[in-house]
């Protein structure tokens, strides 16, 4: 099969029909089907299981074009690393959006983003934020027009629930009581925070420059095109609060945003 996400059109093949439905699970939110054979990034899933012996299982293997991703007994493991792969190449590639690492949530018609790493506690202030009330856009990617405008990349929900090594369970919004965003929001707040145990949260507000280069520390193709990623951000972040500190606990920076953009 081939699709289409966010202006990048992707193949899929399979050694066995009945992994193409586990993959579809994993495309990018928003992808839609495509008709050209011609496509910028191949992936290949061999799909594993018993072999030809008693006893013998065969490994699933993944490719991308020519170069192996991934191989394991656990078909699971290869689909993780097709899903990871994928949204990478996507956010890199895209030649309309620009994609920053960040939660995003919309609140009073408003996005507020939050870039950061892998393990910083994005997923768990996202659903902070949704339980008080927030509109959700996305737990991974702030996905930005050249107007500066973010729109939704809602899947499920990444929640971590016995540490940071223990492998993410997806959750839909709903399981939160929240709802997904449907429209472009512009940008309203930034904030850039890393949980330290114990820490209270006392923001600092960034200059606009400053602001700019927090966001594009988080930003996927920021060396591949430096130039649009600086004009995409000139959009919003000369008039847009820029905060930045450590936190404790999600409730702290809930508080925060209640108090200071009022209620939902």
């Amino acid at each position: 099969m081939t699709f289409n996400a966010y202006g990048v059109r992707v193949g899929v093949r399979v050694s066995v029909r009945s992994a193409l439905e586990r993959v579809l699970e994993r495309l990018p939110p928003g992808w839609k089907p495509a008709r050209s054979a011609v496509v910028s990034r191949l992936y290949s899933l061999i799909a594993g299981g018993d072999g030809p012996r008693r006893g013998v299982r065969r490994l699933s293997l993944l490719y991308a074009d020519a170069v192996r991703l991934a191989r394991s007994r656990d078909v699971g493991e290869v689909l993780d690393a097709f899903e990871t792969d994928l949204q990478l190449y996507v956010a890199e590639a895209s030649p309309r959006r620009l994609f920053v690492h960040a939660g995003v949530v919309g609140w009073r018609g408003r996005a507020i983003i939050m870039p950061g790493r892998t393990f910083t506690g994005k997923t768990s202030l996202v659903a902070a934020l949704v339980k008080a009330g927030a509109t959700y856009y996305s737990d991974e990617y702030a996905v930005l027009d050249a107007r500066g405008r973010v729109h939704p990349y809602a899947r499920p929900l990444g929640i971590r629930e016995r540490g940071a090594l223990e492998k993410a369970k997806r959750y839909p919004v709903e399981a939160f009581g929240g709802r997904p965003g449907v429209r472009p929001l512009p940008v309203g707040l930034v904030i850039v925070s890393e949980y330290k145990a114990g820490a209270r949260w006392r923001p600092r507000q960034l200059s606009a420059g400053k602001g700019a280069l927090a966001v594009l520390a988080h930003t996927v193709s920021a060396r591949r095109q430096p130039e649009v990623a600086l004009r995409t951000l000139q959009q919003f972040i000369s008039r847009t609060p820029v905060l930045k500190g450590v936190r404790g606990e999600v409730e702290q920076v809930v508080d925060f945003v209640v108090k200071t953009l009022g209620d939902r």
